[in-house]
């Protein structure tokens, strides 16, 4: 049998050493956030640099991810969208790509009569071009450089598993 001192000893061990490691490892995590940004350029006057991260995903080869970029506006019962394009780039020194939409476009609609009674509401308007579908990647963080004023959106797309096949005619 113990004397009563050592086993309170033994719970203050325990719990310091509880204690201790979870502040390394919250001490760890924000470390690897900051040097998970290093490879990626500081975003340059007049944009923003913004990341997300996906999930990891059974088959990866089977999802693909929609970036969304846009701002909120004014809108009537028209369609509205920005035009751009989405560059790849690849982090110089380290191989890993990030994403520039260097110009906008627009706005631009459809110009048609809206009904009389139809008020304006804010909306999400989202920029229409190339290379914003890309390769799906939990393993790397998805940088994207944006003009000021927009935001950073995403949709993950996946495949079914049954495929349909071509027939000949």
């Amino acid at each position: 049998m113990r004397p009563l001192f050592l086993e309170e000893y033994d719970i203050k061990v325990t719990t310091g050493f509880v204690l201790l490691a979870s502040m390394f490892l919250l001490h760890v995590s924000a470390a690897d956030e900051a040097t998970d940004m290093q490879p990626y350029p500081a975003a340059e006057n007049g944009f923003a640099r913004m990341v997300f991260r996906v999930p990891p995903a059974d088959d990866e080869s089977a999802r693909k991810v929609e970036i969304v970029v846009g701002k909120i506006l004014s809108a009537d019962c028209n369609r509205t969208s920005f035009s751009g394009v989405l560059d790849r780039r690849v982090a110089e020194g380290w191989g890993y790509p990030y994403y520039v939409l260097e110009k906008v476009g627009g706005p631009v609609s459809t110009m048609m009569a809206c009904p009389p009674d139809t008020q304006n509401t804010d909306a999400f308007v989202s920029v229409n071009g190339d290379g914003f579908l890309r390769r799906y990647n939990s393993k790397l963080p998805f940088v994207v450089y944006v003009p000021e004023g927009y935001e950073v959106r995403y949709r993950i797309w996946a495949a079914q598993r049954d495929i349909g096949q071509a027939q000949p005619e």
